[in-house]
């Protein structure tokens, strides 16, 4: 059962030790992140994580511990309290080691993270989130995604097209609206590199048959890229 969900983007710049020179330009994600966990927290510190990575999909168990040496500096995440750190796994995706690090800013016990392929259709990854739901044990849900990286910014590829689409996407997760998350275009998602789409419909998937009450904790893109930051309790 799923007790609550948060949602985050999983950019590298939410991790202090990755932006030395940019940690204040980069606070009000990394603040609006780290509430969004501890919430999550409160409500259950057992994490089931879902993202898209075009790189890995399947399951990573709670016994990874891995780093962020690829981005730049080598901060060892662990997605349990307990592990072993001396035991690093070097490649580990991005959402998963973004999913450790935000456990351990949150308090929460363990993430067991599932990644799918980012250009999965709507019914894929809406079933993804059905199986994900069927759980016999209390978790809370941690959706990891980012919006379109062509907004104006230093990306170099604007296209007009990402701030309505982002725009949808912030009031479908700030209204827990799951037929308007279903209904994100994906050839649309693709052309605007929306990397989070796929989880968002998984979202859609493992929050049916259930009323939420939503709050929208952030939703901006200040870097080029839409990162929204949203909590769902059941209500």
């Amino acid at each position: 059962m799923i007790v609550g969900v948060a949602v985050v983007p999983h950019p590298p710049l939410l991790v202090p030790e990755l932006v030395a020179g940019a940690v204040a330009e980069t606070e009000a994600v990394r603040r609006a992140c780290v509430a969004a966990g501890k919430r999550l927290a409160a409500l259950g510190r057992d994490w089931l994580a879902i993202a898209a990575d075009s790189r890995f999909c399947g399951l990573t168990s709670a016994d990874a511990v891995g780093t962020f040496r690829g981005y730049g500096v080598d901060k060892i995440v662990s997605l349990a309290e307990g592990n072993d750190v001396d035991d690093v796994e070097p490649g580990l995706p991005l959402p998963v080691l973004v999913a450790g690090w935000l456990r351990e800013q949150a308090g929460a016990e363990r993430v067991v993270v599932q990644t799918i392929n980012p250009v999965d259709s709507v019914n894929d990854s809406r079933r993804v989130g059905e199986r994900l739901a069927r759980q016999d044990r209390p978790v809370g849900l941690l959706v990891l995604g980012d919006g379109s990286s062509r907004h104006p910014g230093p990306s170099g590829h604007p296209d007009e097209r990402s701030v309505d689409y982002d725009r949808r996407v912030r009031d479908a997760l700030a209204s827990a609206d799951l037929d308007a998350l279903l209904g994100l275009d994906v050839e649309l998602a693709t052309e605007l590199d929306v990397s989070g789409r796929a989880a968002w419909q998984a979202l859609a998937g493992a929050a049916a048959g259930r009323s939420w009450r939503a709050e929208l904790l952030y939703s901006d893109a200040p870097f080029g890229v839409g990162y929204h930051v949203a909590c769902w309790e059941p209500a």
